[in-house]
């Protein structure tokens, strides 16, 4: 799911670097607000108020220089389908309740950790995450030490355990709309088992000390309050196979549609009501009382979309930019790749970023020059646009979700900049081992 716009010939004039501040103010709002005005913050209609404020004055500068097919492309074409997606798999796999306590032993935290890794490939990032976040919390509910656990949950699950398909992670899919086989990106295992393996040895050494904080009542009252895990509302699992399968097949590179694309650029959106079928299919056939155990609400979803209509609006003029001046940057070489890619999908939504640099690398060659004489550049680029998605928690659309379900659950986590530095203290020095071992 792409601004098409951002990437039409000659249209329109170059935003000034000046149009850039309303997204940076809007990232800071999303990291200082929770400090300073946490009550006012947490209503979602004020996110909705400060999205608009900053938002609507970028979209009248966009249309002004004469750039509205951005705007539009960047709302109709992208947030749309984008919202729709993160709100079809959020309602699905909030029917499904894997309902259990087990004791939450460091063991067991890394086993689940592992699961919802290899899962993340397969039903993407935020299936995965939704499907998992809230059974994690409940058997962790008896334990203090719990903000560490859901950290790791968003750098393994909904992050980094997407790497190895398209249907993982939004960069690798629109990679594979482009022309990347679909099975290019198993080629990457090594970097991704890399990863997933060093991150749970260094999440088992860390939830054992916290593991060890914990009072002796509260472990006591983890290893008493046990249920045998259960799966209930697996009619969903048919919903979530739905919604896998419209985007992987209900899209402009699929044959049936491509007449359809060809003659008409809004029929991209086709998409969007296939996806709300699978939420009414979904909401008819699971029973009311599934979601009610899961403490299901829409307050995450909302809050994501409200967010992201302020980020999809503002961050257009840097999209402009970057992709107008990306041959400025100097980047040539595969960990520049890296890096570059990744420290801007750390801030930028990661699906944009990855075809910017995915052109960069092209240049006026065709995608197979790229498999044939870059694929250690297309390899970066991925890696960048996947891991470092973990960096914020503006990185990946699943990170906010996770953050404010937990938060849901009474689970203290950090903010915008707290958060940071837990990312950029473990998962940096990961990144700079990834450049060394497999992109020099």
């Amino acid at each position: 799911m792409v601004p098409a716009g951002l990437f039409a010939e000659g249209s329109g004039a170059s935003p000034n670097i000046f149009s850039v501040i309303p997204f940076a103010i809007m990232l800071l709002s999303i990291a200082v607000m929770p400090v300073v005005a946490e009550h006012w913050w947490h209503k979602n209609r004020n996110k909705l108020i400060v999205s608009l404020v900053l938002g609507i004055p970028v979209a009248v500068y966009i249309i002004y220089i004469g750039r509205f097919h951005d705007l539009e492309h960047q709302l109709l074409l992208d947030y749309i389908p984008f919202i729709t997606l993160l709100a079809a798999l959020f309602y699905v796999s909030g029917g499904i309740v894997v309902k259990g306590d087990i004791p939450a032993t460091p063991l067991n935290n890394t086993i689940f950790l592992a699961i919802g890794a290899g899962l993340a490939s397969f039903i993407g990032t935020t299936g995965a995450s939704m499907l998992l976040i809230r059974p994690l919390l409940k058997s962790n509910s008896e334990r203090k030490h719990v903000v560490h656990t859901v950290v790791f949950f968003i750098f393994l699950v909904s992050n980094i355990g997407g790497l190895l398909t398209p249907l993982g992670d939004p960069p690798l899919f629109l990679g594979y709309l482009k022309g990347v086989p679909f099975t290019w990106t198993f080629g990457l295992a090594k970097e991704w088992i890399f990863m997933i393996v060093i991150l749970l040895g260094i999440y088992y050494i860390w939830d054992t000390k916290a593991y060890k904080k914990e009072s002796g009542a509260d472990i006591v009252k983890d290893e008493t309050f046990l249920e045998p895990i259960q799966i209930k509302g697996q009619v969903n699992f048919i919903w979530v196979t739905g919604v896998i399968l419209i985007v992987a097949f209900v899209n402009e590179n699929y044959e049936p549609f491509k007449s359809l694309v060809a003659t008409n650029q809004f029929f991209k959106l086709l998409q969007v009501p296939f996806l709300i079928l699978m939420m009414i299919l979904s909401s008819v056939t699971t029973r009311k009382e599934f979601r009610e155990e899961n403490k299901f609400t829409f307050y995450p979803i909302t809050e994501v979309a409200y967010l992201f209509i302020g980020i999809f609006i503002t961050m257009i003029p840097a999209l402009i930019l970057l992709k107008e001046n990306g041959s400025a940057l100097g980047v040539s070489e595969p960990w520049q790749y890296f890096i570059g890619t990744g420290l801007f999908s750390s801030f930028l939504d990661n699906a944009p970023t990855y075809l910017v640099f995915l052109s960069l690398a092209q240049g006026n060659e065709t995608i197979q020059f790229v498999l044939d004489n870059l694929s250690l550049e297309l390899a970066a680029i991925s890696l960048g646009a996947v891991f470092m998605g973990a960096n914020t928690y503006i990185g990946n659309a699943p990170n906010f979700m996770v953050k404010s379900i937990a938060e849901e659950n009474r689970v203290a986590m950090p903010n915008f900049g707290k958060y940071m530095l837990y990312s950029f203290g473990i998962l940096t020095p990961l990144y700079a081992l990834v450049v060394v071992i497999f992109l020099l």
